[in-house]
């Protein structure tokens, strides 16, 4: 197969019609969100939407979130529509949340991983909503990237991962958020089954108390269903191991500075994932500055690309965490799920 590559600013128009068509007709098109990139085939087609699982080598029991061009068409996936998905929408659509609520008979088990919820969003970027209104269903699609790895943030990250694999490709630049959106379970009491940019401060002056999965900052637990997306145990995981120190971020740097050490000794390549205000600590170590600790949505717009560009040269990542809440929540979701839950 040939992978046809758009740049949606010279051909937005004809990528977003032609891309629109080849879905229709059962094929793969990876498209540019405000979060990350989506592999995307026609959601209510159940054949088409397991070579999704195929080309990313996705396990079965991974749920797919459904992307919209509307609100109208939101509705239409759902059983019902609960009244606090009309006002979460109002509020924060087109945007980076995903709503889980039961699913209407048209949504085929494939779309859904056998669950009888589904997961739908309408995302915030230009190129994604031309693309859906040509598409003229809803499009089902999790991270356009091989299961497990760090997701695309360009349009150069899917086309190395799945070049030959996808039929089309639309390039809408550098995503802006970084991380995949919010998954926000309304089948119950509301609970964030992934955290994103939507957090839960954020959710909570809008609906009222909202809960956290215990998986977030855990592995799931033996048996524990896949509600969403990003539940898997390891994910995002570049080829380089990945370490995380919290705390203090000065001691973490001096925890950090004398694995580094010892590692290099035996010979190892590392690199040290820093913030603006720790780089000072670090000496003549080598280190990459991901973000800045006042601002952490400039720590989720990086991480996944840093990952994706030293875990290609690294033996080891060393990581600072940042304080698990607002922002900082999301952030340490992929980041211990990256390094498959080990801390230093």
């Amino acid at each position: 197969m040939k992978t046809e590559l758009f740049n949606a600013t010279t051909q937005k128009e004809n990528g977003a019609r032609h891309a629109g068509r080849i879905l229709r007709e059962g094929g793969l098109v990876a498209f540019p969100t405000e979060t990350v990139y989506g592999l995307g085939a026609n959601g209510f087609d159940g054949e088409a939407v397991k070579k999704i699982f195929e080309a990313k080598g996705r396990p079965s029991d991974n749920p797919l979130i459904l992307h919209v061009a509307s609100k109208s068409d939101a509705r239409k996936l759902w059983s019902s529509v609960p009244d606090k998905a009309r006002v979460l929408m109002d509020t924060f659509w087109p945007g980076p949340l995903s709503i889980v609520y039961e699913k209407s008979e048209r949504i085929p088990y494939e779309v859904t991983a056998g669950l009888d919820t589904v997961a739908v969003r309408m995302p915030d970027h230009k190129t994604a909503l031309a693309f859906l209104r040509e598409a003229q269903v809803p499009v089902a699609a999790p991270s356009a990237n091989p299961s497990g790895r760090p997701s695309p943030t360009t349009a150069k990250h899917v086309l190395d991962d799945l070049n030959g694999i996808v039929d089309v490709i639309l390039d809408g630049g550098p995503c802006r958020v970084g991380l995949e959106s919010t998954v926000l379970s309304l089948a119950g009491a509301p609970t964030i089954l992934r955290p994103g940019a939507i957090t839960r401060e954020m959710l909570e002056t809008v609906i009222g108390p909202v809960a956290l999965a215990k998986s977030i900052l855990s592995p799931l637990q033996e048996g524990e269903a896949v509600r969403s997306p990003g539940m898997k145990y390891k994910h995002y995981a570049p080829d380089a191991q990945v370490l995380v120190a919290g705390g203090d971020p000065k001691e973490a740097a001096q925890r950090i500075r004398r694995a580094y050490d010892l590692e290099t000794a035996d010979g190892k390549v590392c690199v040290i994932f820093a913030s603006t205000q720790t780089q000072t600590f670090y000496g003549g170590r080598r280190y990459a500055i991901i973000g800045d600790r006042t601002a952490p949505e400039t720590f989720c717009a990086n991480l996944f690309a840093k990952l994706r560009e030293y875990g290609a040269k690294a033996d080891i990542i060393f990581t600072e965490a940042l304080p698990e809440q607002e922002l900082g929540l999301a952030y340490m979701n992929r980041l211990l799920r990256a390094a498959g839950f080990k801390t230093m």
